[in-house]
């Protein structure tokens, strides 16, 4: 009976800890916090190495302190398939940003907004 309880809490320990995939604006959030607060590890989990090398090349530009509020609001969100694209504002930057995600192994992630990038915004 002891070993039947143990096994339980080590199976409910387990599932409860399974890893949760976040939606694309649930994504866009985490990434525009971890980019301004130089979060790098954070950054590269949920972003695509293009998007990653895009986003940490002007990173230390747009650093701000850990303990600051981002505020983080997304304005609008479409999907086109596999891509989606959200729009957000952040109290750090006047002007609405745009990401633009993908999925990639069932985790969406903030890719490279090349120049051709047609969004719906």
């Amino acid at each position: 009976m002891k070993n039947l309880v143990i096994c339980s809490l080590i199976l409910l320990f387990f599932s409860c800890s399974e890893k949760k995939n976040l939606s694309p604006s649930e994504t866009a959030k985490v990434v525009a916090e971890s980019f301004y607060h130089g979060d790098e590890a954070t950054l590269k989990k949920f972003t695509t190495s293009e998007g990653y090398a895009n986003l940490s090349s002007i990173q230390a530009m747009f650093t701000e302190d850990k303990d600051s509020e981002a505020n983080f609001k997304v304005v609008d969100e479409a999907m086109d398939g596999v891509v989606a694209w959200v729009k957000y504002s952040t109290a750090y930057d006047p002007k609405p940003g745009v990401f633009k995600l993908v999925q990639k192994d069932g985790q969406w992630k903030v890719t490279h907004n090349g120049p051709r990038d047609k969004g719906p915004f």
